[in-house]
C-alpha cells in the first residue's frame, strides 16, 4: 500500500451575464488502496459556513496514509449564495430557481443554478456515498436527515452520529408540503434515487463558525469514512433517535413577541399539549397565543428570535420512530 495523495483544481460551474465565470475549488483525496468514492460538499446555502469550516479541518485531519478509496470534497458548492451570505440568490441572479437545493440533478441548458448543479453532478454520479453538509438555525437541534426506507443511507446517518436522525418520506409517501416546496429536487433525494446513499447533516447555526459544531462535523465525516471501510477502525455511533421529518410544526397564529418556555431545550422529549412558549402583544401585553406541542415526540426546533410575524414557525416536534 502506497501513501495517499491530495490535489485540488478550479471548477467552472457556470458563467454570469458579464461573461465572468462562477468557479469553485474541488479537492480530491486518493488513497493508496482501492475503495469506495465519497462525495462531500458544503455551502449550497451561502450563510451556512460551518460546513465549509468542517471541510477545512477535515482536510487537516484526514490520515491520507490510511485512506482507501477516493474522497471528492467541494467546500463551497454555491459561490453565488456564499458571496451574498444568503440562503438563496437574488432574483436577478436566478429568478427561476433561487434555491440551488431544489434543482438536482440539474440541467446543462437550464438556469444558472441548474447548470451549476449539472456540473457538480458529473462529480457525484460515480460516487458510492454522499454527504451534503448544511447548518440549521440557532433554534435547531443538530441532526442528520436521510430518505426514509433507504437502509444504506440510514447506515450513513447512524455512522455520522448526531443524537437525532430524521427520516424524510419522498414522492407518494410525502406530504403535500414536501411537493409544494420542491423537495424532490434536493441533492440528497436526487442522489439516493440515483442509487447513491446520501445524508444531509444539519449541524447548527449560520454566519459564524462555532468550534463545537465544526468538531461534530469532522468527527462525523471521519466516522462515515470508517463505516465505508475507507479508514481503519469502526465508527462509534452515539445513542440515536430516529424521528419523522416535517411533522409537528407549531406556527404563530398572530404577530407579536414570542417568549420560549425557559425550561425547554432542543432535544427534550415533549408530550402533546406541553407548553412551548407565549406569544404576546408587545404594547398591550395581551397574550395572543399559548403555544403547545401538537404531538408526542422530540423537540428539535424552538424559536429563539422573539419578534414574530403571523405564520412563522415557533417549534417543531418530530415523531419518534425508533431508537438505537
Amino acid at each position: 500500500m502506497t501513501g495517499g495523495t491530495h490535489s485540488s483544481e478550479t471548477c467552472t460551474l457556470t458563467t454570469l451575464p458579464s461573461g465572468s465565470p462562477v468557479t469553485t475549488t474541488v479537492h480530491t483525496y486518493r488513497g493508496g488502496a482501492d475503495g469506495p468514492t465519497l462525495y462531500v460538499q458544503a455551502a449550497q446555502h451561502g450563510q451556512e459556513v460551518n460546513g465549509t469550516a468542517v471541510l477545512r479541518r477535515f482536510h487537516e485531519r484526514l490520515p491520507l496514509a490510511d485512506l482507501a478509496g477516493t474522497i471528492v470534497a467541494v467546500p463551497v458548492a454555491d459561490p453565488l449564495t456564499f458571496d451574498h451570505v444568503s440562503y438563496t440568490t437574488p432574483e436577478s441572479i436566478d429568478s427561476a430557481n433561487a434555491n440551488m437545493n431544489r434543482v438536482w440533478p440539474g440541467r446543462a441548458d437550464g438556469s444558472l443554478h441548474e447548470r451549476m448543479a449539472a456540473t457538480l453532478w458529473e462529480l457525484i454520479e460515480d460516487a458510492d456515498a454522499l454527504v451534503d453538509l448544511h447548518t440549521g438555525s440557532p433554534d435547531m437541534l443538530p441532526h442528520v436527515v436521510f430518505l426514509e426506507g433507504d437502509r444504506a443511507s440510514r447506515g450513513l446517518a447512524r455512522a455520522f452520529g448526531t443524537p437525532v436522525a430524521l427520516s424524510e418520506p419522498a414522492n407518494d409517501e410525502a406530504s403535500e408540503e414536501w411537493h409544494s416546496r420542491g423537495f424532490g429536487g434536493k441533492l440528497r433525494v436526487a442522489a439516493t434515487e440515483a442509487g447513491i446513499p446520501s445524508i444531509t447533516p444539519e449541524l447548527a447555526h449560520n454566519k459564524q463558525i462555532l468550534e463545537d459544531v465544526v468538531e461534530t462535523g469532522v468527527e462525523g465525516l471521519l466516522d462515515v469514512c470508517r463505516h465505508l471501510g475507507m479508514l481503519p477502525g469502526e465508527s462509534q455511533p452515539t445513542e440515536q433517535v430516529v424521528a419523522r421529518n416535517h411533522l409537528g410544526r407549531v406556527t404563530a397564529r398572530a404577530s407579536g413577541l414570542f417568549r420560549a418556555n425557559p425550561d425547554l431545550e432542543c432535544g427534550d422529549r415533549v408530550a402533546e399539549g406541553d407548553f412551548l412558549g407565549t406569544l404576546y402583544h408587545p404594547t398591550t401585553y395581551e397574550t395572543v397565543q399559548e403555544a403547545v406541542a401538537d404531538r408526542d415526540g422530540i423537540l428539535y426546533a424552538l424559536r429563539k428570535e422573539s419578534t414574530t410575524t403571523a405564520g412563522a414557525q415557533l417549534a417543531n416536534v418530530a415523531m419518534i420512530r425508533e431508537e438505537l
